[in-house]
């Protein structure tokens, strides 16, 4: 019979007697049922080897014959090199069925162009040590980006961590040993500017003669104001080339959803008062999702766009007619997609400044904050977690902050 040991990382083993012999082979799991399924397979497979239903060839690697109900003879070949290019390719193709989301992909795909073309796919990802990461931190920070601008410490970080990411998913096929990160040091980046209007904007843009880099960066910080939003959604809802757009729109703008948890929407999610928003972000444990209540002017937009809805689950989709050149049924919106009808509708208008869909969440916190909505409130609409994202929107509580000096040094303190 087999038993189940633990280790001191609560990794459990498995230990059973074939014979005179003693074995005990890692099961590369802290879950215990799991631990449970793998030792009940190599009991029932003893059995067989017992009754000679199951044989064992000469030279096989028992504990992997076992656990592979016969399958695996020897031990797994392992390449004498493993190229950095072999190692990204098997990893996206991993995590590309189904464990990560679209846009998550998306990213990993970027962060891995960049990997390639300054590490080399050829690299023996054995030889890395610390000294060619830093290299590579180096190296990525002297690059410009799209916009002319040199790479921020940010991206470069992202970029390792999806290569941390690869090397973790590696160690557990047992092709290398540990990450050899510690110790890299990253630049520092400038901390991102304050959201603002679009008058502010403009009055830095007369004055400061930036440069078109620097004006594109105040543009990533531009907020919509309540008249400026209704404006927005009256151009979008009479020039919207799509039925879906419209209604996805108005929700980024009276909920602060992301463009990701709009597309993961389904009906079921609304009720008369709220929408649930359906998380990824929050925990990389477990799904989480937060509730945001409607609007009336988004309760009313909902209930035409549920009338004229062509069907199935999701909240916001298109007829396959126009998705797939099939009648009948619907299909779900495709982040480009959604990305490229906004942008279309808006590049003929004053609107084309905007930065996607992201600039509906930062005006729908930011007008929040100006209505002076406790901080605690704003989180739980829109999902907040980070100090730093939050220090993004303090300067919109001129009215609190005033009120507090005025706490300190109140008017009748002053000398006469």
């Amino acid at each position: 019979m087999a038993w189940l040991q633990k280790d001191r990382s609560s990794s459990y083993h498995v230990c059973f007697r074939l014979g005179e012999r003693k074995f005990k082979r890692s099961l590369k799991t802290t879950s215990e049922p799991q631990a449970e399924r793998e030792k009940s397979r190599i009991e029932e497979n003893m059995r067989l080897v017992e009754r000679g239903i199951l044989v064992i060839p000469p030279g096989a690697d028992i504990p992997d014959f076992l656990l592979s109900d016969g399958k695996v003879v020897g031990p797994a070949e392992i390449p004498a090199v493993v190229t950095l290019g072999d190692l990204i390719s098997s990893y996206v193709d991993a995590v590309s069925r189904g464990a990560v989301e679209e846009s998550t992909l998306y990213t990993i795909r970027i962060h891995v162009k960049h990997l390639k073309a300054v590490l080399g796919e050829a690299l023996d990802v054995r030889c890395l040590t610390r000294n060619d990461l830093q290299e590579y931190i180096n190296l990525r920070r002297a690059q410009r980006n799209n916009r002319g601008g040199t790479i921020s410490p940010v991206t470069i970080r992202k970029e390792l961590a999806t290569l941390s990411g690869a090397w973790t998913w590696a160690m557990g096929e047992g092709l290398v040993g540990p990450f050899p990160n510690k110790g890299l040091k990253y630049p520092k980046g400038a901390e991102k500017p304050p959201f603002q209007t679009w008058e502010e904007i403009e009055k830095q843009i007369e004055r400061g003669q930036l440069t078109e880099t620097e004006q594109a960066v105040l543009w990533e910080c531009l907020f919509l104001n309540l008249d400026e939003t209704a404006e927005l959604l009256r151009y979008v809802e009479k020039e919207a080339q799509v039925p879906f757009l419209y209604p996805m729109v108005v929700m980024a703008a009276h909920t602060g959803a992301r463009r990701s948890e709009l597309l993961r929407s389904r009906r079921v999610d609304f009720d008369e008062e709220s929408v649930v928003i359906r998380e990824r972000k929050k925990s990389k444990r477990q799904h989480t999702t937060r509730r945001v209540p409607l609007s009336p002017f988004l309760k009313k937009v909902m209930r035409a766009w549920f009338e004229a809805h062509p069907g199935g689950p999701f909240t916001f989709c298109q007829p396959k007619l126009a998705a797939q050149g099939a009648r009948g049924g619907s299909a779900p919106i495709k982040a480009d997609q959604a990305q490229e009808h906004l942008k279309r509708v808006l590049a003929k208008s004053k609107w084309a400044r905007l930065r996607g869909w992201h600039v509906l969440r930062h005006s729908f916190i930011s007008n929040c904050a100006l209505k002076a909505i406790d901080q605690r409130i704003i989180d739980s609409f829109v999902g907040h977690t980070t100090e730093e994202m939050r220090r993004r929107y303090t300067h919109l509580f001129p009215s609190a902050k005033k009120a507090a000096i005025d706490a300190v040094f109140p008017e009748a303190d002053l000398p006469t």
